[in-house]
């Protein structure tokens, strides 16, 4: 099996984060898919409710201090890493002021989630897509977890489609359930626009109307090369949109040490 470079964009790991399936798989699978002599790396959101100094996160200056315009408003990117130990892995974490810092994960300490989720999640793809530019490192495959990464299957097949970094890229993205309950707001298609976006791709997400968990999850499929059963539940809704797009799909295995087997040969066979 030919090594690969494997790019992660993860929404939740431990133990920057408590222990969901989400986290744990996200812990596991990329040390696991390394080990198996392939060459990773890993991005997460800087949630304010990490602690940097027990979890020795330190600021990366040569990668830092890009601007990214969303919404017609510059914001800062800030770029940390980690490492743990135990893996030999680092964990490249995306930090900003407005949208990060002083805030808790997807939903504020009261459980209410928050209103501008819609342009956190562009903000960490778009900073994971300008970092890995920056590092000059081209990956194989990006194998996103979570619906804060589900837009970055659209972003690489039409926003960095031309970039040598992304050319010939293979994206997979796996289904978890971490649903979220408020829509995007209505102007969100907007916020999407980029120079390399074009007015088509903008219009298509117009006209699905209200982005709710479920239609944010058929957009990560539409411009995915596979998708992965990542959660133990999948909705009939996302299950038939899956069939309908005829993508390929990796049922989830129980047994995580077969599943990551599994796993390891479904890259093979999206990037054959």
């Amino acid at each position: 099996m030919n090594p690969k470079k494997i790019l992660f964009i993860t929404q939740e790991i431990c133990p920057y984060l408590p222990e969901t399936q989400q986290s744990t798989t996200c812990r596991n699978l990329p040390q696991l898919i390394q080990e198996k002599g392939h060459e990773i790396r890993t991005f997460m959101p800087k949630y304010g409710s990490i602690n940097e100094r027990r979890n020795q996160l330190h600021e990366v200056i040569r990668l830092s201090g890009m601007n990214l315009i969303i919404d017609d408003t510059d914001h800062s990117l800030i770029i940390k890493v980690a490492s743990i130990q135990s893996a030999r892995m680092q964990v490249y974490f995306i930090d900003n002021e407005d949208y990060f810092q002083n805030r808790e994960t997807t939903v504020d300490e009261n459980g209410v989630e928050y209103d501008d989720n819609d342009e956190r999640s562009i903000f960490f793809i778009r900073g994971v897509m300008e970092t890995i530019k920056k590092l000059r490192w081209v990956p194989d495959i990006i194998h996103c977890h979570g619906w804060m990464s589900a837009l970055a299957p659209l972003f690489i097949k039409k926003g960095y489609a031309d970039d040598p970094n992304f050319k010939n890229t293979k994206v997979i993205y796996s289904t978890y359930n971490d649903r979220f309950e408020k829509p995007f707001k209505e102007n969100f298609a907007d916020k999407l626009i980029f120079e390399t976006i074009d007015k088509d791709v903008i219009e298509r997400v117009k006209q699905r109307g209200s982005m709710d968990f479920e239609k944010l999850t058929e957009l990560a499929i539409d411009y995915s090369d596979g998708v992965i059963q990542g959660g133990e539940q999948i909705s009939d809704e996302i299950t038939n949109y899956i069939k309908e797009k005829g993508v390929e799909f990796l049922p989830m295995n129980p047994d995580f040490d077969a599943y990551v087997e599994d796993i390891n040969k479904f890259y093979e066979k999206i990037d054959a």
